[in-house]
């Protein structure tokens, strides 16, 4: 690979995953199957929904008993309330319910559309929550990892989110380990001499948006790899991505 290059390879042979299933150990032999022996600077974006069904966060909708907002909410958007019931509970607050979309802020303080939880890729009449600490979920697969392969990889665990005024979805860095999230800029001088003062890019959210277009949402490829980009190391998380609510200009 030349210098600058960037490689990104979507991971098959990943099996259907089940509660209590060591996921690290999976994806490093899939990994080794298909890419060989990994090196200390790749980069492993693993999808949130099989870290959830891992970590036993797939649940029925019959496991929740609506109350007596969950039913007005779920009449008012034409939302089934066991669901909503689900979404209220995984949240902190709920900023905004219309068009039959609750937004809100999740216990880990991400904003999204229905607490992130959602039907796809469960079977029926299940949903899918997030993990209860994503960035403790990538630091449990980063180290599984390294226990099979002898090899310390950066790991992002991504999820679906839309954005404010865009169309579309992306998908962003909710779990990060061993590796900085962010590339702070500031103090830097561009091409023309300028002091950069605000510039903070977000790499793992990059790289998350990035790993997608090698995984898709229908091709059943929940893992990809990412070689040749050179990141920071560093054990922040991903918690440094989260703009606090008081500066949030859109709340």
């Amino acid at each position: 690979m030349k210098n600058g290059e960037i490689r990104i390879v979507g991971i098959r042979g990943i099996p259907e995953i089940s509660k209590g299933d060591d996921i690290g150990a999976i994806i490093a032999d899939a990994l080794e199957q298909q890419v060989g022996v990994l090196k200390e600077d790749d980069i492993v974006a693993v999808t949130q929904k099989i870290v959830s069904k891992a970590e036993g966060r797939v649940r029925a909708l019959d496991f929740y008993k609506p109350s007596k907002r969950a039913i007005e909410l779920a009449a008012e958007l034409g939302k089934d309330s066991k669901h909503v019931q689900a979404i209220l509970e995984e949240s902190r607050r709920i900023l905004r319910a219309e068009q039959g979309i609750i937004i809100a802020e999740t216990k880990h303080g991400l904003i999204c559309a229905n607490a992130g939880i959602d039907q796809s890729n469960v079977k029926p009449n299940m949903i899918s929550l997030l993990p209860e600490d994503p960035d403790a979920s990538a630091r449990n697969i980063r180290n599984s990892v390294k226990k099979k392969t002898g090899v310390s990889v950066a790991v992002i665990i991504s999820d679906t989110f839309g954005r404010p005024f865009r169309e579309g979805h992306v998908n962003v860095a909710i779990g990060v380990a061993g590796l900085k999230p962010m590339k702070d800029y500031r103090g830097m001088r561009d091409g023309y001499g300028n002091i950069l003062k605000v510039t903070i890019i977000a790499v793992a959210d990059e790289i998350a948006s990035a790993a997608e277009l090698a995984t898709g949402k229908l091709d059943r490829v929940p893992v990809s790899i990412i070689r040749g980009y050179k990141y920071q190391r560093g054990d922040e998380g991903s918690k440094e991505l989260i703009r606090p609510f008081s500066k949030n200009l859109f709340r």
